[in-house]
């Protein structure tokens, strides 16, 4: 057993919530912004849309060996999308079904010997096909959050923020860092987040210049992600056990997120859980 059927249950899951929110959506509300400065609801629709279908192009090249680009171009991927944000809502929906429907069903015919293929996106490193799940969860789970239509940052599942954090620490660059140290507080939705004995969670340290921050799992992810403005996240003074009170200091710019891709040091074989 792998991790690739867990990924799968919670892809399908992730994706049915994004699928009922945009049926919620009306024309009007395409049209309105989303939290991605300059675009749309209906612009993130069409991303996640296409988004499948990059993704796809990966899972091809993993099957025939051929490479596929996943995208032609950032510059033809932002024209596609600005192309085809302002269609009517249903015409929006239809689309982002039918192309987690193909990425479905790509998903279910690769062999599983092409779990193990290298394959690249738009910046390297390669990695194997099957971290392709996570990739598209990753795009899945934001951009529902991105839609600003209810879905928020303590809607993700303990997994998802647990797997986000790991392969943010992960990916982590510590010349661009705006922190120096990160302690995760123990909540009750990631119970099994790998924690530091005696500090009642997560605790990464040597991350750069900058202060201490603290705050629970998926505040942070939120933060770090720049999908809010640190709600649930303070500065934690040097020597300081407890969290600030009000008044504290201000955060600072949340550091660079995912600087890269995926981890460069990723198992070829899908393992038996991830992280």
């Amino acid at each position: 057993m792998t991790v690739l059927p867990a990924l799968q249950a919670e892809l399908a899951s992730a994706t049915n919530q994004l699928l009922a929110t945009a049926a919620s959506l009306s024309d009007a509300d395409i049209a309105t912004p989303s939290l991605l400065p300059g675009w749309t609801k209906g612009h993130v629709l069409t991303h996640v849309a296409r988004n499948a279908d990059s993704y796809i192009n990966l899972l091809t090249w993993a099957k025939t060996g051929v490479r596929i680009p996943q995208y032609a171009s950032y510059e033809a991927r932002a024209q596609e999308i600005e192309a085809t944000a302002a269609r009517p809502a249903a015409r929006l929906l239809a689309d982002l079904a039918d192309g987690a429907a193909r990425f479905a069903t790509a998903v279910r015919d690769l062999p599983e010997p092409a779990w193990q293929a290298p394959v690249e996106g738009m910046r390297p490193p390669p990695h194997p096909a099957w971290y392709v799940l996570v990739r598209r969860l990753r795009e899945v789970g934001f951009h529902h959050v991105d839609l600003a239509a209810g879905y928020g940052p303590g809607d993700w599942p303990g997994s998802f923020v647990r797997r986000e954090l790991h392969d943010c620490l992960a990916t982590w660059s510590r010349a661009r860092s705006t922190v120096s140290e990160i302690r995760l507080l123990a909540p009750a939705s990631v119970p099994e987040f790998p924690a530091t004995p005696g500090s009642g969670g997560a605790r990464w340290r040597d991350l750069g210049d900058g202060p201490v921050v603290q705050g629970a799992a998926s505040d942070m992810l939120a933060w770090l992600t720049g999908r809010s403005g640190g709600e649930g996240v303070s500065l934690l003074p040097a020597g300081q056990s407890h969290t600030p009170g009000p008044g504290g200091a201000s955060l600072p710019e949340p550091p660079p997120w995912l600087t890269l891709p995926a981890p460069a040091d990723l198992p070829a074989t899908p393992p038996k859980d991830y992280p």
